[in-house]
């Protein structure tokens, strides 16, 4: 199988990554990829959001499937132009992934799935958010309706801040506080057909202690020793399901990778959004415990057979992975630092740990440098979360990049059994 990833993230990292150890797969190519990426897989330019760009490059290279990771693309149609000259892909149409491109059309769709979520409000004018944020009182949850790269979400107890998000976005969702721990689940569908994978936590706040502005992710964790054996049953017949079946019936079947955002509350589990494509950073661990080669899977719900899948086989492993970040993220982030202690990674902490690289160039033959906000996911697995946590941090004290930083208590809690 020739399979094209379009992306150049994390998250598409641990996508070719995965599917580089599939032996179904003989040829792997990412556009643009990245620094990283290119150890693994061949990569070619392409601009991830023109859509017939990338029909043209899947058709070139003869791609069996096509692997769309971030939002942007899938919201702006790609899937759909890759789609219309025959060739099989994995994301959802334009259509359907308004479930992340609009957090309005989002809510009408678990509104009439019957899915479990805040209440909340689509607000456009100043007297709308005035009254929003009247009704549901601190702490404040303020959304951008549309895509905002995981940072157009502001939880806080100040009133002036909120507001101030708001009316900065054309559109907005003003929604209650939910209380209780946050939990990541995808789920892999083919428009009927859901199979869900292992849950997953990521950490939103840049600061440890989950302090500081909101980011698009700073680390995470698989498995969660704390939640319910049940939750991803319940999760099933409460929120994918019905969701996806919602969307089939309105003529805008969901193929692809569902996320729900969830939060497990006092008064049982609820939806905080959902994404349209795997998220990063729990991508990272997710698929660092996954056994089943991957390919076939993904091929299989591009092509509408899901159900032909077997079930999916997971490694009893527990995976942790951290997010060094370049100097000022979240906030407009300092590149071109050279990265230092990759090599000594791989040659010391592999196959146990990996460094998955998220906005990463070549400079030259040899150097690397740090090209975004989020530049390395330091990913490891371990008997346990401690071993797992132990040996991620182990790692990340081998990377050199002038003015870094990562939070130092990912899994910190979960390990120690609280």
């Amino acid at each position: 199988m020739k399979v094209l990833v379009i992306g150049g993230g994390a998250r598409e990292h641990a996508l070719c990554r995965s599917l580089s150890l599939d032996p179904d797969v003989n040829a792997l190519y990412c556009a643009p990829g990245n620094a990283g990426i290119s150890e693994v897989a061949e990569l070619r330019p392409v601009d991830a959001l023109d859509g017939e760009a990338v029909a043209r490059l899947s058709t070139e290279l003869g791609a069996d499937l096509v692997v769309i990771g971030p939002e942007a693309p899938l919201v702006a149609g790609v899937a759909d132009a890759v789609r219309a000259v025959g060739i099989p892909v994995f994301g959802p149409s334009a259509e359907a992934a308004q479930l992340e491109g609009s957090k309005a059309f989002a809510k009408d769709v678990m509104a009439a799935a019957g899915v479990p979520t805040a209440r909340s409000y689509v607000c456009t004018t100043p007297e709308e958010v005035d009254a929003a944020l009247d009704a549901f009182g601190a702490p404040y949850v303020v959304k951008d309706d549309g895509l905002a790269a995981g940072k157009g979400v502001v939880v806080t107890e100040d009133r002036a801040a909120a507001r101030a998000h708001a009316l900065a976005c054309d559109r907005v969702v003003i929604e209650e506080f939910l209380d209780g721990p946050e939990v990541s689940l995808f789920a892999i569908t083919d428009g009927v057909t859901v199979l869900p994978l292992q849950p997953a936590q990521d950490f939103k706040r840049a600061l440890d202690g989950d302090q500081g502005p909101n980011t698009g992710g700073m680390g995470a964790y698989s498995p969660l020793p704390w939640a319910d054996p049940k939750l991803v049953d319940e999760v099933m017949e409460s929120v994918l399901q019905p969701t996806v079946d919602e969307l089939r019936h309105r003529g805008t079947p969901f193929s692809g990778l569902l996320y729900a955002g969830l939060a497990i509350t006092s008064r049982g589990v609820r939806v905080i959004e959902f994404n349209a494509r795997f998220g990063d950073p729990e991508t990272q661990v997710v698929l660092a415990r996954l056994r089943t080669p991957l390919a076939s899977v993904l091929l299989n719900a591009a092509q509408g057979t899901l159900h032909a899948e077997p079930p999916l086989s997971w490694r009893e492993d527990a995976a942790v992975t951290v997010v060094i970040a370049s100097h000022n993220y979240p906030d407009t982030p300092r590149t071109g630092d050279p990265i230092e202690g990759l090599a000594q990674v791989a040659a010391e902490d592999a196959p146990e740990a990996y460094v998955l690289h998220a906005g990463t160039r070549r400079e030259g033959d040899d150097a690397v440098v740090s090209a975004g906000g989020r530049v390395l996911s330091v990913t490891a697995t371990g008997s346990d979360l401690a071993q797992a946590r132990e040996r991620a941090y182990k790692a990340v004290a081998r990377i050199r990049l002038d003015g870094s930083q990562h939070r130092t208590d990912i899994a910190a809690k979960a390990a120690e059994g609280r």
